[in-house]
């Protein structure tokens, strides 16, 4: 191994150049040895120390799944998870930390297995942030704080220690994949190697049955720019390709957004057919039609981060609120009532102060008439369980469904599948790539050997260079952080590691890659009448193939670096100007200024346009009439700085950079990870958790502080003046308060 290390850093001090570009490519080299020489397979689980507790015969859920993973999940067989969560609490503060804002306020409930637990209330009201803090995915922030009490199965222990599904609102996928092909890759990826493949196809045939996906079932998934599955359906895939590794909880955000009432409707009952067959179900929904909130077994509504109500669902809740007088009128929604009766109404500062009134008055009343649910383990058993981490840990170790290569070859397969079948990308690549050869080679048609010759073939060679980057550049900028979303999901969940993501991508795009800049370089060079020379035709094509692959790889590092499409393509195009000013042909290397000449060294732009000149002007013989005519090829690249150099270097330089662009995008994906917000528990001297967590005084929005009662010469409609009785004693509603709550519009 120390031979072998050696003869790589004697390689490297060979080609790597001096300074900066030398001590870049020692380090990708080293990094990339060590991701692919080191083993693959066996993998200690992702989640911290701290978030992992055995139960009490010291394994985990991950353990007993390992010890199982002989046989492939069978359909219907669901291990039952009861998730019950007290106290939780969840507050922001702005960014000088002088103003805080609570994002859940104390909140309690359960969801038990094959029930439907749906979580309602206006917008802002805390729905998906507490949906995100049960499975455990609430975005890290050194601003956001969070505590409370979570138990599973009656025991305290991290969401990460069972199975489950986090349905998001947007659905991604590798949009050339038909469904079928979607659905076998995530199975052959997370079910157990020892599975047959028999096994995963009729596991596969029925998900498709299960979620009525078979009519699609060989239809592209799409995207915005090539028609596919219909939006339900991609849901409904979203469900499918969660439920192959079978978990026992599902958990859903707004899954009927931007869905047609009937295709919602289906959502929703394929969720409660889920719940039947045993999950956990819990959705985050904003205001169903009827027919699906009578799917829904049990319900918590939510109004500025405060409990409203917990309980059973359908008409529960709806009895519950008329004892406070607040009765559903015939013929409405259900569910529309209840968004009304829990939503401020900002029409006017008298409504909003009569809206908070309402709804403080419902959350005391709930406080004080349903006691807490959960009464937690104390924090000194929680650090007993904790104490028996490091040995349970040490003989656990989480094996990936499949080696390193199965992976690599099943990732090979897609990213194949996905550029190969990309044709309108490919269309129109090819066509820009033909129409701007066609462009250049008419500006600069058939060059002579004169004076003025000399500048038209370095300016056109200057052009081929920056043409060929851009082209790779925008086109790798505007798909790979939408890609990256699924990547960072499939990761999350165990299906394969990042390295052999990196190396299929790579491989996979040559074929498809390569073919512009070829299109490109056979168009444009007869039409210019290049050097006449097969072998230069070839050596000119080979340069501007390894730019476009160097600018690919710079297109995935400002892809890894920036959250959005749209940050990348303001970033991309910004650094590559960067590099074409320092191209060689607008500064001379010679005149660059000390302090950025490290920049030509990283420019894949004049390396391209450095092989390029000397591919070009080396043994050319130019007409001259003056003594101080330049009279050769060599001359030529003298005056660019470029004699004594070699096309063997150019072609070293743009590999060295694409392979230290590679590296960096692999620390950059592996650092902007997601990370999530850990629960933190309650105070140690706290014996009561529950019984003092009730007493806690929540701050409340600052808009709702600024606002003052209406005077007192303000005359109050009836149902506001009998509101404001009903709710100073909200504890003990009599009679004489109860009428009915009268929705904007509804029966009076």
């Amino acid at each position: 191994m120390a031979k072998l290390g050696g003869k790589v850093g004697h390689q490297i001090a060979r080609f790597g150049g001096n300074g900066v570009g030398q001590i870049l490519a020692a380090a990708a080299v080293a990094l990339l040895f060590r991701l692919f020489s080191g083993p693959g397979p066996a993998m200690l689980p992702e989640e911290e120390e701290d978030e992992f507790l055995p139960d009490e015969n010291g394994e985990g859920e991950e353990g007993k799944a390992d010890d199982e993973s002989g046989e492939a999940p069978v359909a219907g067989k669901v291990y039952p998870v009861t998730i019950r969560w007290a106290g939780i609490s969840c507050s922001i503060s702005d960014k000088s930390n002088k103003s805080m804002r609570f994002l859940l306020k104390n909140v309690s409930g359960e969801a038990k297995p094959g029930r439907l637990l749906a979580l309602m209330g206006a917008s802002g009201s805390g729905k998906t942030t507490l949906l995100n803090v049960l499975a455990g995915q609430l975005v890290a922030s050194p601003r956001l704080h969070l505590s409370g009490l979570l138990e599973i199965n009656g025991r305290p222990r991290s969401n990460k220690s069972y199975k489950f599904a986090y349905i998001r609102q947007d659905d991604l996928f590798f949009s050339q994949l038909t469904v079928r092909e979607t659905l076998s890759l995530a199975a052959e990826l997370q079910l157990p190697k020892t599975s047959s493949g028999e096994e995963r196809d009729e596991y596969v045939n029925n998900l498709l049955f299960k979620l009525g996906l078979v009519s699609c079932a060989d239809t592209n998934v799409g995207d915005a720019k090539v028609r596919g599955i219909s939006g339900g359906e991609k849901k409904r895939l979203s469900l499918a390709c969660e439920l192959i590794a079978s978990p026992s909880v599902i958990f859903a955000d707004e899954p009927t957004t931007g869905l047609d009432a009937f295709q919602a409707e289906n959502v929703m009952e394929t969720l409660r057919q889920l719940a039947q067959d045993g999950h956990t179900v819990i959705c985050s929904i904003h205001q169903p039609r009827g027919s699906v909130y009578y799917k829904f077994d049990d319900m918590i509504l939510l109004s500025e981060g405060a409990l409203v109500y917990a309980g059973p669902a359908r008409d529960e809740p709806l009895a519950y609120f008329a004892k406070f007088g607040y009765s559903c009128p015939d013929h409405v929604n259900p569910a529309e009532f209840l968004a009304d009766l829990i939503s401020i109404d900002y029409s006017s500062s008298e409504s909003v102060y009569f809206s908070h009134k309402r709804i403080d008055g419902l959350v005391e009343s709930f406080a004080q008439q349903n006691p807490p649910i959960l009464y937690a383990t104390t924090l000194t058993r929680m650090d007993k369980f904790k104490a028996g981490i490091m040995s349970s840990r040490k003989g656990t170790i989480v094996q990936r469904k499949g080696g390193w290569w199965r992976q690599f070859w099943l990732l090979l397969k897609r990213a194949w599948l996905q550029a190969s079948r990309d044709g309108p990308t490919n269309k129109v690549r090819s066509r820009m790539s033909i129409a701007s050869a066609i462009i250049f080679g008419s500006v600069f048609w058939r060059m002579g050997r004169s004076q003025t010759s000399i500048q038209d073939r370095m300016g056109l060679l200057q052009v081929a260079a920056i043409n060929t980057a851009m082209a790779a550049l925008t086109k790798t900028v505007g798909v790979f952080p939408k890609e990256r979303v699924i990547v960072d999901r499939e990761r999350a969940k165990g299906s394969y590691a990042l390295s052999p993501y990196l190396l299929s991508k790579l491989l996979a795009e040559i074929p498809i890659g390569a073919a512009f800049p070829l299109m490109f370089g056979a168009v444009l060079y007869p039409m210019a009448r290049l050097h006449p020379s097969l072998s230069r035709f070839g050596k000119f094509c080979g340069i501007v193939t390894a730019e476009s692959f160097a600018a690919s790889a710079m297109g995935l590092t400002v892809g890894a670096m920036v959250p959005t499409t749209e940050a990348a393509m303001a970033l991309g195009p910004s650094l590559m100007t960067v590099f074409i000013v320092f191209g060689g042909y607008y500064v001379n290397a010679d005149n660059t200024p000390i302090i950025f000449r490290w920049i030509p060294r990283v420019s894949l732009i004049r390396w391209a346009f450095q092989g390029l000149c000397i591919n070009e002007f080396k043994g050319l013989q130019f007409d001259h009439e003056q003594p101080f005519d330049i009279q050769t090829g060599e001359q030529a690249l003298e005056k660019f700085s470029l004699g004594g150099k070699c096309i063997s270097e150019t072609v070293i330089a743009q590999s060295r950079i694409l392979l230290v662009f590679y590296c960096t995008t692999y620390l950059l994906l592996e650092k902007n990870k997601p990370k999530y917000q850990k629960l933190e528990p309650l105070p140690v001297n706290q014996s009561e958790p529950l019984s003092e967590l009730d007493k806690i005084k929540f701050e409340v929005d600052k808009k709702s502080q600024e606002l003052e009662p209406p005077a007192d010469d303000v005359e109050l409609k009836p149902q506001q003046q009998q509101q404001q009785q009903q709710l100073e004693e909200p504890s003990s509603p009599t009679s004489d308060q109860i009428r009915p709550f009268i929705l904007e519009g509804g029966a009076k």
